[in-house]
């Protein structure tokens, strides 16, 4: 192995290691808007796929470039999807079976 790819290696086992550490300590409150920083991450691994893609020139890296945009788009379209069902849950929703109107005629009635 060349010293820069152990160099490489050692930086991702130690970004693992970290991240890992900083998610776990991240309190519930902010589990969404961490969501749409991980979406954007996932932007630009998609950007980085499609520059992968247009400097291919053998068919590994044409392979590798496709699985990553794939891979990549999946996660940014299914985080917005996740993100954005995290975020109904905190609207108000009102009963179909209850208007205002019909509360508030009820109520000045009686």
């Amino acid at each position: 192995m060349s010293p820069a790819l152990l160099a490489e290696i050692y930086v991702f086992v130690l970004a693992v290691f970290v991240g890992f550490e900083v998610i776990s300590k991240v309190p519930v409150v902010l589990h969404t808007p961490l969501m749409s920083g991980t979406n954007a991450i996932h932007g630009i691994i998609m950007l980085g796929g499609v520059m992968v893609l247009a400097s291919a020139d053998s068919p590994l890296l044409v392979s590798l470039g496709f699985l990553a945009v794939v891979l990549g788009a999946m996660n940014l379209f299914g985080g917005f999807v996740v993100t954005d069902r995290m975020l109904e849950m905190f609207k108000r929703s009102i009963s179909p079976t209850c208007s205002r109107r019909c509360c508030s005629s009820s109520a000045s009635s009686s």
